[in-house]
């Protein structure tokens, strides 16, 4: 197979499990979000990970800092997209949220495989570098609901802060492992991944529907009163 078609389809192998994982978490939401938001929030997702790779490309001086620069720098990206004026206290906010994340952390497959100039002929590499980058799909769409969940709560300062902190371990994990061990850095990510996604959409996207149900209760009971 040719070593150079990888980095043209690159693209596919970051966006096509986000899409997979974003169908499979808005089953039951329907009514809770709008089709043309979710498509510009991923899109914009794509295009705001894409410029924050770019700057981390180039800050890669930094050093051990990046442990906390880079989560930082890509929680704020994310957070100056969301957190627009439509947006705020509304429903369907982490909902784009986690759109949104999926969206970022898409653009980051394509990148890391083209930065390592890795071909098809590269296939243990390749399936490891896609395993790592799922896991950081997951990370990224978990603390996507969390900012979206802090706009929405208007807390946001609160839920920016623990999207940096939950984002702190994957950086942490890269520079704990040495090359040797880059199958166990692979691993470790995508359990990370899984086990705070599951335990922030679970946690978090159900409220939406309560906060849902409580403005309906609330607006039956001023209609009944008035």
């Amino acid at each position: 197979m040719d070593g150079q078609i990888l980095p043209q389809a690159s693209l596919f192998l970051g966006i096509i499990p986000a899409l997979l994982l974003l169908y499979i978490s808005l089953k039951g939401y329907d009514e809770y979000y709008k089709d043309k938001n979710i498509y510009l929030s991923f899109v914009g997702g794509l295009i705001i990970g894409f410029i924050s790779a770019i700057i981390e490309q180039f800050s890669v001086a930094v050093g051990i800092l990046f442990i906390i620069l880079f989560p930082v720098l890509e929680q704020i990206s994310k957070t100056m997209l969301l957190n627009i004026r439509r947006l705020q206290a509304n429903r369907e906010t982490p909902i784009y949220g986690l759109t949104l994340g999926l969206g970022f952390g898409a653009i980051f497959v394509p990148f890391s495989i083209i930065t390592a100039n890795m071909t098809t002929s590269d296939l243990l590499n390749l399936v490891l570098l896609l395993i790592g980058s799922f896991g950081i799909i997951l990370m990224h769409g978990a603390t996507g609901i969390l900012l979206g969940y802090g706009i929405l709560k208007q807390q946001l300062i609160k839920y920016f802060a623990m999207a940096v902190l939950y984002h702190i371990p994957i950086p942490l994990l890269i520079f704990l492992t040495t090359s040797q061990h880059i199958e166990f850095l692979q691993v470790g990510v995508i359990f990370y991944g899984i086990i705070i996604y599951w335990y922030i959409s679970t946690r978090i996207l159900p409220q939406i529907k309560t906060h849902t149900e409580k403005r309906k209760r609330t607006t039956r009971i001023i209609k009944e009163n008035s």
